[in-house]
């Protein structure tokens, strides 16, 4: 598959003529990422993470794409779409496995990260894609039971600090990862915080690389 990263935790893949995307939010490039897509993935109801009315938008343009997200989530992109659209739009917990736009996924966790105990907590999936891609949208859930290959890491938010990401990192050991979660950070703390990933992620195994926006690799 060909993976492109956007702004934040948008995420792009290809392959064989289909396109999935995941986590097309309000500080990413949404209608340039959906270009083309059969399947979105949404992590969660968070608006950096599904920018609801540019989503809606592309869905009611495309009646061909669907749409995978937790039920809090896929309940706002039904009420948006209207009557009809819940052939379409599916609500999926942790623990599940289903096919988009042609590729295997499983979902792992269902709770979004503790961002403080008087914010109520939100539902929240990971997404493993083909078997080798893991985005865990605002979480660091470990995945058991399968080896990771491409680690699609959150480098930096309002939940985490800098030492969970790197315990997330090592207990993964995917043998390559890339940021995701990103729109917060300026030049110097980017370079930082992946500085220190790189470094302490190394002897775990793990290749780690800053990808700039729209860049694309092969996963």
């Amino acid at each position: 598959m060909k993976l492109t990263k956007y702004s934040h935790s948008c995420v792009r893949f290809e392959q064989d003529g289909a396109v999935l995307v995941v986590d097309p939010g309000t500080f990413s490039e949404v209608e340039e990422a959906l270009q083309g897509a059969t399947a979105v993935l949404i992590t969660h109801e968070h608006p950096d993470h599904i920018a609801l009315d540019r989503v809606v938008a592309v869905l009611q343009a495309d009646q061909g794409i669907e749409l995978w997200a937790p039920q809090p989530a896929a309940d706002a992109v039904v009420a948006a779409l209207g009557e009809g659209s819940e052939e379409r739009v599916h609500a999926v917990g942790g623990g599940e496995e289903f096919t988009a736009a042609g590729v295997p996924v499983r979902t792992y966790g269902g709770q979004h990260a503790l961002i403080h105990p008087v914010i109520p907590m939100i539902a929240n999936v990971g997404y493993l894609i083909g078997g080798s891609v893991y985005h865990p949208g605002d979480s660091l859930i470990v995945p058991d039971g399968i080896g990771v290959q491409t680690l699609l890491v959150p480098v930096h938010a309002p939940w985490s600090k800098l030492s969970e990401v790197v315990d997330f990192v090592t207990s993964v050991r995917a043998a390559r990862a890339y940021q995701i979660h990103d729109g917060l950070l300026n030049e110097a703390g980017l370079g930082t915080v992946e500085g220190q990933v790189t470094r302490l992620g190394a002897p775990y195994g793990t290749e780690f690389r800053h990808l700039d926006v729209r860049e694309s690799v092969e996963v």
